[in-house]
């Protein structure tokens, strides 16, 4: 399976330089690039990339501003013409620090290690997902549940807090909607849309919206808009 990348550079030829070195190995695929710390974060947050290959001095925000601004971070590998910033970045846990220009050798170096971290973390990864059969604990103010996975319908974004709704209850929960998909099955929910993840196995329609998006309506009676990208995937995942 190959890992996904996303390239986080101001320079366009420095971005085009690491797209060339990345040509021979076919293990990574880029699926995005950004020019700044914002387009970064939007663009992260919609594809959730294996590896990031980050520009460390950028304009406005630099590389260690977005890692702040991130809930899940990718294994992180700094690009940056000033060697000065090398300590600090290994406070940021970053995976490696390249430093410009960037040479065949030492790229070769640290895409045989990511191939081989990611490898492992993706293991790692596939033995926390929860099941349908395995139980969570959910606590509410006063109010307590042992809720089993399989009979979550939907979580929504809501502020900093999550919905989940289960047997008519939908109470709050402090974490992200990328914290909590990171550990569901990807075979029994599904991210449809930025605000919500829902549970394939309690869609009861699905009907074609605006635009080349999907509407489902779960057997709630909620209704969910997919957005257009996620409705691509949608009919690879669930297509004949």
């Amino acid at each position: 399976m190959n890992n996904t990348a996303v390239i986080v550079e101001d320079s366009r030829l420095a971005r085009q330089d690491l797209k060339e070195l990345l040509k021979d190995y076919t293990t990574i695929e880029v699926i995005g690039e950004a020019e700044n710390v914002d387009i970064a974060f939007n663009l992260i947050q919609n594809t959730n990339p294996d590896i990031l290959f980050l520009d460390i001095n950028m304009p406005d925000k630099n590389g260690f501003d977005l890692l702040e601004m991130l809930d899940q971070v990718p294994l992180v590998v700094f690009t940056t013409a000033y060697d000065e910033y090398a300590i600090k970045s290994f406070e940021y846990n970053a995976f490696d620090y390249l430093l410009k220009p960037i040479s065949k050798e030492r790229f070769s170096k640290t895409v045989k290690k990511l191939q081989l971290k990611a490898a492992e973390k993706k293991r790692v990864e596939s033995k926390e997902k929860l099941s349908e059969t395995s139980q969570i604990f959910i606590k509410e103010g006063e109010k307590c549940w042992l809720v089993t996975v399989g009979d979550i319908k939907l979580f929504e974004i809501m502020g900093n807090y999550t919905r989940v709704y289960f047997q008519g209850e939908k109470p709050l929960v402090y974490r992200s909607l990328d914290q909590i998909e990171q550990k569901l099955s990807g075979a029994t929910f599904f991210r449809a849309n930025r605000q919500q993840i829902i549970n394939l196995n309690t869609i009861r329609k699905v009907t074609s919206w605006f635009n080349g998006k999907l509407k489902v309506v779960l057997d709630s009676d909620i209704e969910i808009e997919i957005s257009r990208r996620q409705s691509i995937r949608f009919r690879e995942q669930l297509g004949l």
